[in-house]
């Protein structure tokens, strides 16, 4: 009996690290031919300068190709948010179309921590986000993930990576280092970066790359 359960767990672990490495390997490789025309979206806005920073990012992208898109911002930050709205808004304007209800779409995500928040009280609201993610993450299950450093990401990309290695959603994570990151990562970079959750991994400056090799460096987009 006991022989048989160290059999058993010891084939399901061995299947799921198989499966990592299969991902690991596949994660960051050229999109196909049969690939899809347009990706599900999911745009992760942060406060401060990261969203100024993802929507010059965004400006740059094909609208058609990454639609619809699903923007993301804490549950504390309105600003963000009402910045992505005026941008569809100035896209659909100069377009001459209006914006479609299922092409854009705007969330909040409860913080794992506020600013000055005890570690203690961050444990329960870490709890709660990472239920509230795993709900917007079941919900959206886009193809794309877009995101620069905010926390808000971690919990929304720790997901996709499940999500990956249980066959429920693959989800091309990219990842954009802040401008302001000149010489180290920031934690939500350095988090994605060691444990390979990013496929494809942007900064901004050419030291960076030289530190962290598997990054690409894109030179400033600001």
């Amino acid at each position: 009996m006991a022989l048989g359960i160290i059999i058993g767990v010891s084939v399901i672990v061995s299947l799921l690290l198989i499966r990592v490495l299969h991902i690991l390997y596949r994660s960051g490789k050229p999109i196909s031919d049969k690939s899809p025309k347009s990706y599900s979206t999911l745009v992760v806005l942060g406060s401060g300068g990261h969203t100024a920073e993802m929507i010059n990012l965004l400006l740059a992208l094909d609208q058609n190709r990454f639609s619809p898109r699903y923007y993301i911002a804490a549950a504390t930050d309105n600003m963000s948010l009402q910045k992505a709205r005026s941008l569809e808004n100035s896209l659909a304007e100069k377009a001459g179309i209006k914006v479609a209800a299922d092409a854009v779409q705007y969330m909040q995500i409860y913080r794992s921590r506020e600013v000055g928040q005890s570690y203690i009280t961050s444990v329960w609201t870490t709890l709660v986000a990472l239920v509230h993610a795993l709900w917007l993450m079941l919900r959206v299950r886009p193809q794309v993930i877009l995101c620069n450093g905010p926390g808000t990401c971690i919990p929304l990309c720790a997901i996709a990576f499940l999500f990956k290695i249980v066959g429920i959603r693959w989800s091309s994570i990219f990842y954009v280092e802040s401008i302001a990151r000149v010489r180290r990562l920031s934690l939500s970079g350095l988090i994605l970066y060691k444990l390979r959750i990013a496929d494809r991994f942007f900064v901004q400056w050419p030291q960076l790359q030289r530190i962290y090799p598997r990054a690409d460096y894109v030179g400033c987009l600001m």
